[in-house]
């Protein structure tokens, strides 16, 4: 039986693909995460106690640890990541290096040691920067405009060249703007959300304008799995999309948030615009439905409604997080 890592495992995008593992394959799971800032074990309570399901409390830059772990496995999922875009701005880059960087580079050397069936890393379509054309394929420049995008471009291109240099199973995914139950709400979907059921002015930088192509966390989480799934030799070294080839501005998310809490679409303040702001982000699916046949199935309309649905039934979950920065004191990568 397979038994797949998930690094950063606590996360928001891991803990869906881990329970959506456990839901859907007869895999083992190993979960491995460091408890330090963007997750909770909160986000696995629901399926801590499975039976297929086992937690490994440490971080990826720990060589060691990595090497035992990695020994013990047959699939690599690394999505362990710092990944808030304004802490990069605002507090520098040095923990997105050490992490997104030589955290994947010591998952690679830990593989070379003892060598897996495939490596999938969770790359961002934040590595395009704003769009030249549209949709954006994989071949599109890689102009990343914040430091938390630069590190993600690093561990991206890092895989890449352990594929090229040493044969190693590499396949990289850049997924576009995830939103979904069990976000962070300094997140826009789910800030919007918490902002609208609070009664307080959604805050939006700049106008708006900015345009994003929103995937819904399940159809990622369904997506690694037809990753894992597909035969290696068609997968191997590439590059793919997860998108849905549609793309909504923030402004527009905003005005469908009130809409669906009956809040009058003016409830909205404008703050300055975020350095290193992506104008849009649209990607092409081509790619991805011709190497494995997958393709997002949930509308953004239908995947909003069942996010509202439930921030609007875990109050006690994001109230917290405002007050501690996570339910349970701790977080994660």
């Amino acid at each position: 039986m397979k038994r797949v890592l998930v690094t950063g495992g606590a996360g928001f995008i891991s803990s869906n693909v881990i329970r959506y593992l456990l839901a859907k394959t007869p895999y083992h799971v190993v979960s491995l995460d460091a408890l330090t800032y963007a997750g909770n074990l909160e986000n696995l309570a629901d399926v801590m106690a499975h039976e297929r399901l086992s937690f490994v409390h440490g971080d990826i830059r720990d060589a060691e640890l990595v090497r035992d772990v990695v020994a013990n496995v047959d699939v690599i999922v690394n999505a362990a990541a710092e990944s808030h875009v304004e802490k990069s701005i605002e507090e520098g880059a040095s923990e997105f290096v050490t992490t997104n960087v030589e955290g994947t580079q010591i998952l690679l050397d830990a593989v070379r040691a003892t060598p897996v069936e495939r490596f999938v890393l969770i790359s961002s379509s934040e590595v395009y920067g704003t769009a030249e054309r549209a949709p954006m394929d994989e071949e599109h420049p890689l102009n990343p405009r914040s430091p938390y995008a630069a590190t993600k471009a690093g561990a991206d291109r890092l895989a890449y060249s352990y594929w090229v240099t040493y044969e190693l199973p590499v396949v990289i995914v850049r997924p576009f703007n995830n939103y979904g139950p069990r976000q962070h709400p300094e997140k826009v979907v789910p800030r919007f959300i918490t902002q609208a059921l609070a009664g307080e002015p959604l805050t939006i930088h700049g106008d708006g304008h900015a345009s994003r192509d929103w995937l819904y966390v399940d159809d990622h989480a369904e997506a690694i799995e037809t990753l894992i799934e597909t035969p290696l030799d068609r997968i191997a070294g590439e590059v793919v999309n997860v998108a849905t080839g549609v793309d909504i501005s923030v402004a527009e998310i905003a005005g469908r948030v009130l809409d669906a809490l009956g809040r009058d679409r003016s409830l909205t303040t404008h703050l300055p615009e975020r350095p290193g702001q992506v104008d849009r982000h649209i990607g092409s699916t081509e790619k991805m439905e011709r190497l494995t046949g997958w393709r997002a199935r949930t509308s953004f309309d239908e995947g909003l409604e069942r996010t509202i649905d439930w921030y609007r039934r875990n109050e006690s979950w994001w109230r917290a997080l405002q007050r501690t920065g996570s339910p349970s004191g701790v977080s994660s990568s």
